[in-house]
């Protein structure tokens, strides 16, 4: 063991946490919902992605046992060898269905989507303009290609055409845009972005992970709530967030986009198929999903509800329609004490601060579910509040 190394990374554990920047795990011993057991406490969960509840979902637990019991538990295999089932290919047509394109690819995570779509479509003649708050799964993708790098400030129209006249010079062009943020609830402004696309010819991708199944009026995502489904070129996307919870990702787009994925795509080469369960339970919320917007309408009313009360209660919340909901309190320390006085309060939310969100920016997320019912978002604005007071943040 090399004594040196390891003594120079404890001391750079030590400088994150006197910083108040270190981040502990908490343990969860019950499934997922809105109410969850930690540390042997049952609590209220606001800090999951499982937006649509579907996270323990009776029907998705029964279509997952139901494909363990026919499909068997994995595949030890990658796709292209002898990891293929019936079941990937009806959930990649079923994800084309839903999302307005033409077909669709699977992987192991979102992640890898994001990693494994840039090389395989862009070189040195073209290039990738991206939206400078873009998931870090985006950043690592476009570094392992060779294309040109672009960014473009949050959101920023002017700057994304400013971009665009400086990469005119290139073969092909990407404007990679998430469609919803994480960190701060911002929905991009996608058709301005086609439009723009449109005019200095340029492709569209966007990442749909925190949108897909209940964005837009019947939960197609970011392009359905701009008004912009079937202009977007690449989208990818989670199965581990609205759509059930567990894992896998996805990119969907045009035919020749998706074959020549499964061609060169290093994550869809090199890594198992996606298991068996998921591939099962995907499909039964898709079905689930396409027969009624229930689960959407009724987080649609909880985001909107949560929000004014919130905003009634003094607290400095940055404006929007999802749900997630950055509670602002700038400070790391401080989002960490109020995130540890409202465990107390059996109120579980996690607070965020450099590096995942810029320094100065310290907050509590607050993710609202359609598993939450009005008396969960009651007690929640009760703790918040309680504990605001306490610690200064309102009067």
């Amino acid at each position: 063991m090399n004594k040196s190394f390891v003594l120079r990374i404890a001391g750079e554990l030590e400088e994150i946490r006197t910083a108040g920047l270190f981040k502990s795990e908490r343990i969860i011993t019950s499934e997922q919902g809105a109410e969850i057991t930690v540390n042997e406490k049952t609590v209220l969960n606001f800090c999951a992605n499982n937006y649509l509840g579907l996270s323990s979902h009776p029907k998705v637990i029964e279509a997952a046992h139901r494909t363990i019991d026919s499909r068997g538990y994995g595949l030890s295999s990658v796709r292209f060898i002898c990891g293929t089932q019936d079941i990937h290919k009806e959930l990649e047509k079923k994800l084309s269905i839903f999302l307005g394109t033409e077909d669709t690819i699977l992987y192991a995570a979102a992640f890898d989507a994001n990693g494994g779509v840039f090389e395989p479509l862009f070189g040195e003649p073209d290039a990738i303009i991206s939206d400078e708050l873009n998931h870090a799964s985006i950043i690592d993708g476009v570094r392992l290609c060779k294309a040109r790098r672009f960014r473009y400030k949050h959101n920023n129209m002017e700057d994304l055409e400013e971009q665009l006249k400086a990469s005119g010079d290139s073969r092909s062009r990407v404007v990679v845009t998430d469609g919803s943020f994480s960190m701060d609830g911002t929905i991009a402004q996608l058709d301005k972005i086609c439009g723009l696309a449109d005019k200095y010819d340029a492709l569209v991708m966007v990442d749909e992970c925190h949108s897909s199944g209940f964005l837009g009026k019947t939960g197609r995502g970011t392009h359905e709530y701009r008004g912009v489904m079937g202009r977007i070129d690449i989208i990818t996307g989670t199965l581990g967030k609205a759509l059930g919870g567990a894992s896998g990702g996805f990119t969907s787009g045009k035919k020749e986009i998706i074959e020549m994925l499964r061609q060169r795509s290093r994550p869809y080469l090199f890594s198992n198929s996606l298991a068996p369960s998921i591939a099962g339970a995907s499909i039964a919320v898709l079905d689930m999903l396409s027969e009624t917007t229930e689960l959407r309408d009724k987080l649609e009313f909880n985001t909107k509800y949560f929000r004014t009360r919130m905003e009634q209660a003094g607290f400095d919340i940055k404006p929007g329609d999802h749900p997630i909901v950055p509670i602002m309190l700038y400070e790391a320390a401080l989002a960490q004490n109020f995130a540890a006085s409202l465990l107390k309060e059996g109120i579980y939310v996690i607070g965020f601060f450099f590096p995942v969100v810029p320094k100065g920016q310290a907050r509590i997320r607050v993710q609202l579910s359609a598993a939450h019912e009005q008396k969960h978002l009651d007690k929640a604005i009760s703790a918040f509040t309680k504990t605001g007071k306490q610690l200064g943040v309102i009067k």
